[in-house]
């Protein structure tokens, strides 16, 4: 999910959407800019599945534009395809930007990248997550429980698709407490719009909040490696200074990722399925409260429906590569676009429109494939379950109070999510 960088949460992208606003150097930044009309995500067109052939990238660089699955399956996987060196290329991105900064780990390859991902997976362990499963359930039952006990109507952005991941994050994080590390869900979504900001260099506003979330991060990295907790954090460092040679740049900007991305991402995710599920497809909410139609949903619609706009990741060639029966040349960039390939009727012929409780014909690509692999991927996956299911559960009768068509939507960098879901039951 995004994602911010796959590696980390989503992966960017390299289109633009019609509606997006930049932010001018008078204005603050806290909120992405709000548009009307957009189409909701699950509607928006997308690229047909075709062979390899040439495109212009928003920037102008010219590429390769991959779309149908396998071919993007391919290039995801492929070692001769890297990103090394492509932090500036296909959007106007800031080294402020998780997409653009060539310490994320998304923008790595080869032994750098294998070291680093190798450290982040200690913190990763399978035992780590099964023991993570219990609080995020928790968490969002606590969610549902408030928004019932503060009755109808409601705005489920405001009630529900932040203070979820949010809960989560902090508390992943070690972000929850009442000490010095301590953070308020307005201050955590201020800095991570600055970060996940794309469009050139950061205004005033979204440098000082760049510049407050970076001391925040170090200061925080040298408070868990001297006195170190459960958290994923503290796991993260001890793993760092274990394995060493990873650069202290690298893993700031991991930590800066994980807290920023993971959380928007998240937000992004479940407030699109949402208004998609109320929207258009309200006969299968009072399903959702069995949990396995819950995950076969969760699934499809994190496959069908995409975090934004953008919608490809770009990859360089080392070498010439094959690709759908196209000679990739040497040094030529690929945009593989991963909502084409989603969404490639050879693969998935039914679409979103298909039984929600059915599986995938296929894995999703929407958390990449190869060693770019979102680590995050558990996280938004089991946030997406425990959340359609325990408020679907809680709420059978829950309905839309505006139409899916007069909603709007906050711009993000990498994300588009609906700025409100006013809800009844």
């Amino acid at each position: 999910m995004s994602s911010a960088a796959a590696d980390t949460g989503t992966e960017p992208g390299t289109e633009t959407s019609p509606g997006t606003e930049t932010c001018t150097e008078t204005d603050t930044c806290t909120e992405p800019r709000q548009s009307h009309p957009l189409p909701p995500l699950h509607r928006l067109p997308v690229t047909p599945a075709q062979p390899p052939h040439p495109t212009t990238l928003p920037d102008g660089t010219p590429a390769w534009l991959v779309t149908r699955y396998h071919d993007v399956r391919q290039v995801l996987g492929d070692p001769r395809l890297t990103r090394s060196g492509l932090h500036e290329v296909g959007t106007a991105g800031s080294t402020a930007d998780v997409a653009a900064n060539p310490a994320s780990l998304f923008n790595q390859d080869g032994a750098a990248h294998r070291r680093l991902r190798a450290t982040v997976q200690k913190a990763f362990t399978p035992r780590a997550i099964a023991g993570w499963q219990p609080w995020v359930a928790s968490a969002v039952q606590q969610t549902v429980d408030a928004l019932l006990a503060a009755g109808p109507p409601a705005d489920l952005v405001t009630a529900f698709t932040r203070p979820v991941p949010f809960a989560v994050t902090t508390r992943l994080m070690g972000l929850d407490g009442d000490g010095p590390d301590r953070l308020d869900e307005r201050q955590l979504r201020h800095w991570t719009l600055a970060l996940l900001a794309q469009g050139g260099d950061p205004t005033p506003e979204q440098g000082r909040a760049l510049a407050e979330f970076g001391a925040f991060t170090e200061e925080l990295i040298e408070r868990r490696r001297r006195a170190p907790g459960p958290d994923l954090v503290s796991r993260l460092v001890r793993a760092a200074d274990q394995d060493g040679g990873i650069p202290a740049d690298a893993l700031a900007f991991l930590v800066l990722g994980l807290t920023a991305s993971g959380n928007e991402s998240v937000t992004g995710a479940l407030g699109n399925a949402l208004v998609y599920l109320l929207g258009e497809r309200p006969e299968h909410w009072p399903r959702l409260a069995d949990p396995g139609i819950t995950e076969h949903t969760a699934e499809r619609l994190l496959h069908f429906i995409p975090l934004g706009d953008d919608e490809a990741t770009v990859r360089r060639a080392t070498a010439p590569v094959e690709v759908g029966g196209v000679t990739i040349p040497t040094g030529a960039v690929v945009a593989a676009s991963l909502g084409s390939a989603n969404r490639d009727p050879a693969v998935f012929p039914a679409g979103i429109a298909a039984d929600l409780a059915a599986p995938l014909d296929a894995p999703t690509l929407a958390f990449s494939v190869g060693p770019h692999f979102c680590i995050g991927a558990w996280r938004v996956r089991l946030e997406m379950r425990e959340s359609l299911r325990r408020l679907a559960t809680a709420l059978p009768g829950l309905r839309l109070t505006t139409p899916v068509e007069q909603l709007g939507w906050q711009l993000g960098g990498t994300t588009r999510s609906p700025a409100a879901i006013p809800v009844s039951w």
